[in-house]
């Protein structure tokens, strides 16, 4: 395909490029890549210089651009190629965030059905529910930028940690539980040993990251009630024990 006199007929472009016929017939008709010649008989001749547009045409199509997009690149019209690429990047994240959001929820399904009798249809859908239900809160408190973080920094650590993680709340918080039950002190030594377990959980989520965990704990006093009475998570009464325990044992 390299000589500037040469031309082509639409058969012949569609085999050496692996499009269809009908696509490129397509891109004729919306004007993007018109053939610049006709054979005596009418049939479409591809010159050297529609074969060039032809193939930067399908560059910025792989990027992700529409074709009214493309258009308006190669026109030189409307929005140049660095903002339309940044909103395709910024549309990408977003489906990335969300292909993880409904990873999270096909995982915690998997988990729930494991080691335990087959899902009912109104088990799963309350699962299911519950999952949705976090997602839009998590997505109340914290950026898109901070859920991709979030997203990374549970695919680095693995599945297997995050659900040791996750399993383990439900003991410790019960545990928390008994401990101000009994009038515990926050500054004894179980006191002490229950905040550094329960500090320790916080920072496999946030990883010390202080944007995400103030958003943790912002979300965490908004829905405190919410959260104890739907998701078994920890009364205001425990908070406040691992808080005092918690600086206890910073104090030394």
């Amino acid at each position: 395909m390299d000589g500037e006199d040469r031309t082509w007929k639409v058969g012949e472009l569609a085999r050496s490029t692996g499009l269809t016929v009908r696509a490129l017939h397509h891109y004729d008709a919306v004007g993007l890549v018109r053939p610049s010649a006709r054979t005596a008989s009418g049939h479409r001749l591809y010159t050297g210089a529609d074969v060039r547009l032809l193939y930067r045409t399908l560059a910025l199509r792989d990027l992700g651009l529409s074709l009214e997009e493309v258009r308006s690149v190669l026109e030189g019209g409307g929005p140049g190629l660095g903002e339309l690429l940044a909103d395709q990047l910024e549309q990408v994240e977003r489906r990335i965030s969300a292909l993880h959001a409904l990873r999270g929820r096909l995982s915690a399904v998997v988990s729930a059905s494991r080691g335990g009798p087959p899902l009912e249809p109104e088990r799963l859908m309350r699962v299911i529910e519950g999952m949705s239900g976090v997602d839009e809160t998590m997505r109340t408190y914290f950026s898109e930028e901070q859920m991709r973080a979030l997203h990374r920094r549970r695919e680095e650590r693995g599945e297997e940690a995050v659900a040791a993680d996750v399993a383990a709340w439900p003991e410790l918080i019960a545990a928390v539980g008994r401990a101000v039950e009994e009038g515990a002190d926050p500054a004894s030594e179980q006191g002490r040993e229950l905040a550094e377990r329960w500090m320790r959980l916080l920072e496999s989520f946030h990883g010390g990251d202080e944007g995400l965990k103030e958003s943790l704990y912002r979300m965490r006093e908004d829905n405190s009630e919410e959260i104890a009475a739907e998701h078994g998570g920890p009364t205001p009464e425990m908070i406040d024990f691992i808080t005092r325990a918690n600086a206890a044992r910073e104090a030394g």
